[in-house]
């Protein structure tokens, strides 16, 4: 009887462990493949002109570089005249290159180049899996390498991300980066990918984080090569100095708005909030774009030559 007993649970234990698996792989296909998703709005599929501009392909360029672990990136270059500043701008999730084209023209017009990488996995750049911002902030330290390989070592450079972008770059502050890297601008990026994950979890699936986000972890770091609790923005902002403006719209329920403060309150370095009142995940520019480019151009000048 016993041991018809431990081969019952051992039985229950083995299936327990099949499922589980094969949850962590559906979630891992769901939100860490690159695909189309269903759970992402499509837009505003009007063209501004904004767009108009960065579409031109008189104004721009593209570059390359191969990552440490041997992806090839790709980005647009846009030069501004006399130029000793450059933006690089970090789209978000599932996003590319050729959405930053607002983003692009602010900087642009404030007399900055301006560099708009497709992160890995989207655009056109090389890969298979999604980093959350953590493998991505390898790339952006390689991608502020070939800035000043470009264009001189005396160039000042500023990083701005949203959403993912956002997670990108302050992520990257965290690293040992060269002293050229004067500012960075973050627009509604979330703590953590673990934190983001299994909010998004409870609000698409009503599902608990324990113990599919554990087990999704697991299968990302055999598939990835990375844990969820790596890609963490709050012990990287733990160790930037460097300052950062936070941006987040209080009508923002893709990234929670609760989580600005807590990436507020975990850098080290100088820093200012700039919250848009009734703005939802990423439409902060779109609700008020000259408050908005009039708000970044002023923290700029404090800290940009």
């Amino acid at each position: 009887m016993k041991k018809k007993i431990k081969i019952i649970l051992i039985s229950l234990v083995a299936l327990i462990v099949v499922v589980l698996i094969g949850a962590g792989n559906y979630f891992y296909n769901y939100a860490v493949v690159p695909s189309e998703k269903d759970f992402l709005s499509s837009g505003n599929t009007e063209v501004s002109d904004s767009q108009k501009w960065f579409d031109n392909k008189e104004n721009r360029t593209t570059w390359q570089l191969k990552a440490s672990d041997g992806l090839k990136l790709s980005a647009i270059y846009l030069p501004a005249e006399n130029a000793k500043k450059t933006a690089i701008i970090a789209h978000g999730y599932m996003g590319n290159a050729e959405d930053m084209a607002d983003y692009a023209k602010i900087y642009h017009d404030l007399g900055y180049n301006v560099l708009t990488p497709d992160a890995r996995g989207h655009g056109k750049s090389a890969g298979d899996y999604i980093g959350f911002g953590w493998d991505e902030r390898k790339d952006y330290q390689q991608w502020i390498q070939q800035v000043l390989k470009k264009n001189a070592a005396d160039q000042d450079i500023v990083l701005h991300g949203i959403s993912m972008g956002a997670a990108t770059v302050m992520m990257t502050s965290g690293e040992k980066l060269p002293q050229q890297v004067k500012a960075i601008v973050e627009d509604c990026g979330y703590t953590s990918a673990n934190a983001e994950l299994s909010y998004q979890l409870k609000d698409m699936f009503n599902l608990p984080a324990f113990p599919l986000i554990p087990v999704t972890s697991l299968v990302t770091k055999v598939r990835a090569g990375y844990f969820f609790g790596e890609a963490d923005a709050l012990k990287q902002l733990a160790k930037n100095e460097r300052p950062m403006l936070f941006i987040h719209g209080d009508a923002d329920k893709f990234v929670p708005f609760s989580m600005l403060d807590q990436n507020y309150q975990a850098t080290k370095g100088p820093k200012e909030k700039y919250v848009v009142k009734g703005a939802a995940h990423a439409q902060a520019f779109s609700k008020n774009p000259e408050k908005y480019q009039a708000t970044v151009a002023e923290f700029l000048t404090k800290y940009v030559k």
